[in-house]
């Protein structure tokens, strides 16, 4: 499945435009990565922690976007884009919303 955050593909032509395609998770941060991140903030540098915890939203977002386009028969996502979003009580869960329009394409 070939992803892309253009509108097309240099290389390509869109034979067919099967519509909006989405993936979403929500992924719950713990409390030691929370107080490891604190730690991290107040000694300065990178946090480690939620660096994994973005990954692992948007792999799981743009799993579940492929695996939806696949199943109407894309075989690409154009005009990719991905969403993160706090949410919970205190905002202590990470939302990454993805989207793109599912395409059938094929090579120029």
């Amino acid at each position: 499945m070939i992803l892309s955050t253009t509108p097309n593909l240099e290389g390509y032509k869109i034979e067919k435009y099967l519509g909006v395609v989405t993936g979403e998770t929500i992924i719950g941060a713990n409390m030691f990565k929370d107080l490891f991140a604190s730690v991290r903030d107040i000694v300065g540098g990178r946090s480690g922690a939620y660096e994994k915890v973005l990954a692992e939203g948007k792999n799981i977002a743009l799993k579940e976007m492929e695996e939806r386009a696949s199943e109407w028969g894309a075989n690409a996502i154009v005009g990719v884009d991905i969403d993160y979003e706090t949410v919970g009580q205190s905002n202590s869960m990470l939302m990454v919303a993805t989207s793109g329009t599912a395409v059938v394409v094929s090579k120029l």
